[in-house]
């Protein structure tokens, strides 16, 4: 056999063997994503989370999912989305509302509700007059829901992520600690169920978001960010894609090598 033919062959063998790779390796994700997005309840693994009593708020949380969610539970969600949303989308947030409705109730759509805790001694918040806003009050049954934080199970640049789609907190309960609360709870139910990283999506106009994820919980421009991938063309987006990556293979594909995400300035 001339060193041609043999060259070729080996070629050839090398190609079949990476493909199976790659097809074992799609095969092994898929399977990642569907134990962790078929999971009832990702909260039983976590008692310690089920209540969050600090700061003088008490309040517990629940699981749900976009496909049994009620028509109260919906309303609640859209309004809160478009107080604490529609002034950071600013011109965009009519095309935006209408993509979070499908976004909402979509089978996929995983949820943890916060639910006030009525009987405990820290619910004073919840019972004075200036909190008592038409606009964002729970109207449907049970304790009052408070705020909620929507995430999936996909894959990015092949890698297994939770992807948050929102996490929304009503003003009455912002700056007490809830919301880093319930990122740290994602983050453990991302790790538990075999994720690579969390992702989340963030507007740049959010100053206050912006400065939560990067500064305080110390999340970094993901490199499948628009500002990442084409900086010309990222400029002119209104958000940035941030991650918080878990493992090697992660970090390679999400997240940047230099310290430049941390460095932007907003």
């Amino acid at each position: 056999m001339d060193s041609q033919k043999k060259k070729h062959q080996i070629n050839r063998t090398d190609k079949k063997i990476k493909r199976r790779e790659i097809l074992e390796n799609n095969k092994a994700i898929e399977e990642i994503i569907k134990a962790a997005s078929t999971e009832k309840d990702h909260l039983v693994a976590f008692p310690p989370f089920r209540h969050y009593n600090r700061n003088g708020l008490s309040v517990y949380l629940e699981s749900g999912s976009g496909e049994q969610l009620s028509s109260p539970m919906k309303h609640y969600i859209q309004t809160l989305l478009k107080v604490n949303m529609k002034g950071a989308y600013g011109p965009e947030w009519s095309t935006e509302e209408k993509i979070k409705r499908r976004e909402m109730v979509a089978p996929e759509a995983r949820y943890i509700f916060v639910r006030g805790d009525p009987n405990a001694m820290a619910t004073e918040i919840f019972s004075l007059p200036e909190n008592k806003e038409k606009h964002n009050c729970w109207i449907g049954d049970g304790n009052p829901v408070v705020g909620f934080v929507q995430y999936r199970f996909v894959v990015e640049e092949d890698v297994p992520v939770a992807y948050v789609y929102e996490l929304q907190l009503e003003g009455r309960v912002q700056g007490k600690g809830l919301g880093k609360f319930l990122m740290q709870l994602i983050e453990l139910i991302a790790r538990k169920s075999r994720m690579g990283a969390v992702v989340l999506t963030v507007q740049k106009a959010n100053g206050l978001a912006t400065n939560f994820y990067i500064n305080k919980l110390r999340y970094m421009i993901s490199t499948i960010s628009p500002s990442k991938v084409n900086p010309l063309l990222g400029a002119e987006k209104s958000y940035e894609i941030l991650c918080k990556t878990f493992d090697h293979e992660a970090k390679s594909k999400l997240e940047e090598d230099t310290l430049e995400s941390n460095d932007l300035v907003y």
